[in-house]
């Protein structure tokens, strides 16, 4: 979860930071979706600094140091939801199609969110 946060949002502020981290949560709880963290993080083409083959150490100590902190908060629920159960995101750079099939739910400096259009299930 830290490193998802470190490669994804390391430059936004905190409110990008947990958000990024609420979409893996909310993954987790999506049938469509492995149930753990680490199986969220690392499924295939899903988060792109896992697949690019670029070194994945965190090289920046204090970004580190907060997606660490970041990942505990969230995943001890000690945050407030507020990507309003996405389980998707993109960077404002790009559009790509499966964000046509989603419900926008909110813009978040440099990612826009997404969730269903259609409640989704949980596990």
């Amino acid at each position: 979860m830290a490193l998802n946060i470190y490669h994804e949002a390391r430059d936004q502020p905190l409110a990008g930071q947990l958000a990024v981290a609420q979409v893996v949560v909310n993954r987790t709880l999506h049938e469509d979706y492995p149930s753990s963290v680490c199986s969220v993080v690392k499924q295939k083409h899903q988060f792109s600094w896992l697949w690019d083959d670029i070194s994945d150490k965190p090289y920046e100590k204090e970004a580190w140091k907060l997606s660490q902190q970041i990942a505990k908060s969230v995943l001890a629920g000690r945050t407030t939801e507020i990507v309003e159960g996405a389980t998707h995101y993109h960077a404002t750079s790009v559009t790509p199609g499966w964000s046509k099939r989603l419900e926008r739910v909110v813009k978040i400096d440099k990612h826009i969110f997404y969730r269903s259009p259609i409640d989704t299930k949980e596990k």
